[in-house]
């Protein structure tokens, strides 16, 4: 593991929830942080979320996936927690005032994930095939795929999801493959699903870290961990959604990935031999491409979009949001705003 080569003193407390996966990627910054200075002290601080707490409630009631951030947030607030480690798909488009996402690591499987005991693919499912996800983004998709499907809400962690799956609740369950393959259960992945089927949420796979604005030591410490092509793909994902209006639960999917440099979003590079191979390769004009997609909340009605943008990671910022416009003006010229409006 890299190493900054010096010895830090000094001593952070990570915010987490406090799921088995909350606490893997909380254990996860952990680690890349000591690595990159050693001598830091770093503790952990278990926060339960309303989301958490309250598990029978649907989410869009509780105000979206963003209640599992809120907590957290709290904690950086008033000094309980230094940083908080974050899911980047549960995190809500505007931060409170006072914080910022100085940090997104290097992206992990973005693809939502199938899995069944029963069958082998989504195809496979017969009529009236019951599938669990408590995604309206993944629900509207599915049913405008198959209308046939029986969509039904499915809470917890990803051991009390596949749980309910054994259980014979369900046909099949759809998770982020990200989470799985974290958890060391990738043998229960059957296939990933088609971009063109079940675009991701909006930062999906990525993980982000969140500081107050005023906490320049802490920063300092992250920028280590920073994934300058991550974080420049998931800030044209999060402008799409920002200017629908959109939240964590709505029906809106985005993924802004990089072509023409060799480099997928799983190869095996750490975030310093990823960001060097994009800047290596810069002459050859990489691209970023991103795509994003707006459905009803019925799935009846599915638009999607998406436009190229000729950069590498010293492009300016602004051209990456007049990206995330491009596509968001595609998806209202379609229609984006009266779909959203089904939902609301």
């Amino acid at each position: 593991m890299p190493t900054s080569g010096s010895t830090v003193k000094s001593k952070l407390t990570i915010a987490t929830r406090q799921s088995p996966l909350a606490l893997w990627q909380a254990h996860h910054v952990k680690s890349l942080l000591e690595g990159f200075h050693p001598g830091i002290e770093i503790e952990l601080l278990g926060i339960t979320t309303d989301g958490d707490r309250f598990l029978d409630t649907d989410l869009a009631k509780l105000g979206g996936k963003g209640v599992f951030v809120k907590a957290l947030e709290e904690a950086l607030i008033n000094g309980t927690a230094d940083i908080a480690v974050h899911s980047m798909k549960d995190v809500p488009v505007e931060l409170p005032e006072g914080l910022s996402m100085p940090c997104i690591s290097n992206r992990a499987n973005v693809a939502d994930a199938f899995v069944s005991n029963r069958y082998r693919h989504l195809a496979d499912l017969p009529s009236q095939a019951r599938i669990g996800t408590s995604s309206l983004r993944r629900h509207s998709q599915l049913k405008y795929y198959r209308p046939d499907f029986t969509i039904l809400p499915l809470r917890g962690n990803i051991q009390t999801r596949l749980q309910k799956l054994d259980e014979g609740q369900y046909d099949a369950i759809i998770l982020a493959a990200a989470g799985l393959e974290r958890m060391s259960l990738n043998d229960r992945i059957c296939h990933l699903l088609d971009y063109q089927l079940c675009l991701p949420a909006v930062g999906q796979g990525a993980l982000g870290i969140e500081c107050r604005t005023d906490d320049l030591h802490a920063q300092q410490l992250l920028q280590p961990l920073n994934h300058l092509p991550t974080h420049l793909a998931v800030l044209c994902e999060r402008q799409v959604n920002l200017n629908l209006g959109g939240n964590c639960h709505a029906p809106i999917g985005a993924l802004a990935v990089w072509e023409n440099q060799h480099l997928s979003q799983n190869q095996n590079l750490s975030e310093n031999q990823q960001l060097s191979k994009i800047q290596q390769l810069s002459k050859n004009q990489p691209k970023l491409h991103l795509q994003a997609m707006v459905a009803n909340a019925s799935g009846t009605k599915k638009i999607c979009a998406d436009a190229y943008l000729t950069a590498d990671t010293t492009t300016p910022i602004g051209d990456f949001l007049q990206l995330a416009n491009r596509v968001t003006d595609q998806l209202k010229q379609q229609g984006a705003l009266a779909l959203l409006a089904d939902h609301a």
